[in-house]
């Protein structure tokens, strides 16, 4: 239900998630998941944007996952072996109240390895978005 309207907002408003979740103002463009294949990625609302220096990766889910930490180090690691030189921001967008405690969960740690992203929860987005997400 969401996955269209969020990839739309992402798609055409680029420049406004860039300006909300970095600070800044910075012209992305999209990426392709297919341009990361190792395996193919199986993500209904993953986006991927791009600019000179930094990725941009939203992920925008209805409820949180066990796996989504291993995803985001996944996608961190693929978008890092085609562009080494890039900085990436990884955002994942919850869009619905939860009572998970899976909500809180901003890492992925294995033996030696940790990785990091950002968690916005619904009640955090800009007020522009309402009405456009119900």
């Amino acid at each position: 239900m969401y996955d269209d309207t969020c990839r739309f907002l992402a798609e055409h408003f680029s420049a406004d998630f860039a300006s909300w979740l970095l600070g800044q103002s910075v012209t992305l463009t999209e990426l392709k998941p297919s341009e990361l294949s190792l395996d193919p990625i199986r993500a209904d609302a993953l986006i991927l944007l791009e600019s000179n220096e930094l990725v941009l990766h939203l992920e925008f889910q209805t409820r949180p996952k066990r796996d989504i930490p291993f995803r985001m180090l996944d996608y961190r690691v693929r978008v890092y072996r085609r562009y080494p030189d890039k900085t990436m921001r990884q955002v994942v967008v919850y869009l619905q109240p939860t009572g998970s405690n899976l909500i809180r969960q901003n890492s992925f740690t294995l033996e030696h390895t940790r990785h990091e992203f950002d968690i916005v929860c619904g009640s955090n987005l800009p007020r522009s978005f309402y009405g456009i997400l119900d």
